[in-house]
């Protein structure tokens, strides 16, 4: 049973360079594609009594199941794909804003996504599905502000 927990790094900035630093090692976009693969993989396991309909996120072509605790000065979040990939992208996520504040997840841009290139290289549907990933988030983080 995986035991990792966010965050990683102490800020969201840091969690940012440490993403854009590791992507740069990789010299292709398959290389970059089987990392984020190998990502998802250390997701925390995530429980089966979870995944319902209540904390599905919609506008995903992938299923997708995540669940936020905590307050406005520590927002966890809990989530898994059925997808490798959308796992993957679900970690890059969780690192940047998992165990943060919420003032801290709506002061943070997911520089991220355009520094390692990420953008360019996803498909819609799973730029999609990223973008309603990242506005949950938010919108949870802002909710709770």
């Amino acid at each position: 049973m995986n035991k990792l927990t966010f965050p990683l790094e102490p800020t969201p900035a840091d969690a940012q360079l440490a993403i854009q630093d590791e992507f740069a090692f990789f010299s292709d976009w398959s290389e970059r594609y089987q990392y984020l693969i190998d990502l998802g993989r250390k997701l925390p396991v995530f429980p089966e009594e979870l995944k319902t309909e209540d904390h599905r996120l919609l506008g995903c072509q992938s299923m997708v199941w995540i669940v936020p605790q905590g307050d406005a000065q520590r927002l966890d979040f809990q989530a898994v794909s059925d997808s490798a990939i959308v796992s993957g992208l679900i970690y890059l996520a969780l690192r940047v804003y998992s165990g943060r504040s919420a003032a801290d997840i709506v002061a943070t841009d997911p520089d991220y996504i355009a520094s390692i290139g990420l953008a360019k290289h996803l498909s819609p549907t799973r730029s999609n599905g990223l973008a309603a990933l990242l506005g949950y988030i938010q919108d949870t983080a802002r909710t709770l502000q």
